[in-house]
């Protein structure tokens, strides 16, 4: 077996895979403070889940913010090259990759051979990220963030925020909201606020948004921003039935390449 584990800031997750690169566990956890800690846990757990232990894998690779503080891998590499490696298994074809995590945003760029050719990152600010989902539907909207995206959809009149900065944002939606403002169309411009600025994000890095166009991360699993990302795009946009699986698939591929 090999194992591709991503230590994200906020989640980690591993991959447990054979050599004909057939996924055989999918374990995800919070992130906690002891990276290390975090990525024996996950492993842990995915190698349990099909009765197996660390006896059986043959290769680790790291990736993600945690990496290398993960010192059971035999190899660390980039989160953007995992993602790409992780993604083309799932769809084969694709050209653009569109991930939003709790903490960062990335758009990247495939040839057709799904060789990264370009790529942008967000890392600096919560705009974009899923912290700004959470922040403004917790604190502001009092739902969960797993409310957010069926509720976006019912959305009849989106309202448009003017800033996607998280402070300020929360002062609109807080006017708006004094307005009698439908939760649901504040949803949906919130939604879109998040769309906009990851889009803006990858044109200005002179991404052309080439499809086919897949959408990954923990923020995919809304659907008010994968529509919203459809509809700003004017494009099809496909996402991974577990969306958070990708960098850590990759990751194993690379596992099963390396060890050889």
């Amino acid at each position: 077996m090999f194992a591709g584990l991503d230590i994200g800031s906020v989640t980690t997750k591993a991959v447990l895979m054979n050599d004909k690169e057939e996924t055989l566990a999918f374990s995800l956890i919070p992130t906690r403070y002891n990276r290390q800690e975090s990525g024996a846990e996950v492993l842990k757990r995915a190698l349990e889940t099909i009765g197996k232990s660390n006896d059986d894998i043959k290769y680790i690779v790291s990736t993600g913010y945690g990496r290398r503080a993960f010192s059971s891998s035999d190899k660390v590499l980039p989160e953007i090259v995992c993602h790409a490696r992780g993604t083309k298994l799932l769809f084969p074809d694709v050209r653009t990759i569109i991930d939003i995590g709790g903490q960062d945003s990335k758009v990247i760029e495939l040839d057709k051979d799904g060789i990264v050719t370009r790529f942008e990152m967000n890392d600096k600010c919560a705009a974009g990220t899923g912290r700004f989902l959470e922040v403004l539907t917790e604190r502001i909207l009092n739902l969960s963030i797993d409310e957010l995206g069926p509720l976006a959809l019912r959305s009849s009149q989106p309202c448009t925020l003017s800033s996607v900065c998280t402070v300020f944002a929360e002062s609109e939606i807080i006017s708006l909201l004094s307005e009698n403002t439908a939760k649901e169309d504040i949803a949906y411009g919130i939604s879109r606020a998040i769309a906009k600025r990851v889009i803006s994000m990858g044109t200005g890095g002179q991404i052309g948004y080439k499809e086919p166009i897949v959408f990954s991360g923990g923020v995919a699993r809304n659907t008010g921003v994968t529509k919203a990302l459809g509809e700003e795009l004017g494009k099809r946009i496909l996402s991974p039935e577990n969306p958070q699986l990708t960098a850590a698939l990759g990751a194993a591929v690379y596992a099963k390449e390396h060890s050889k």
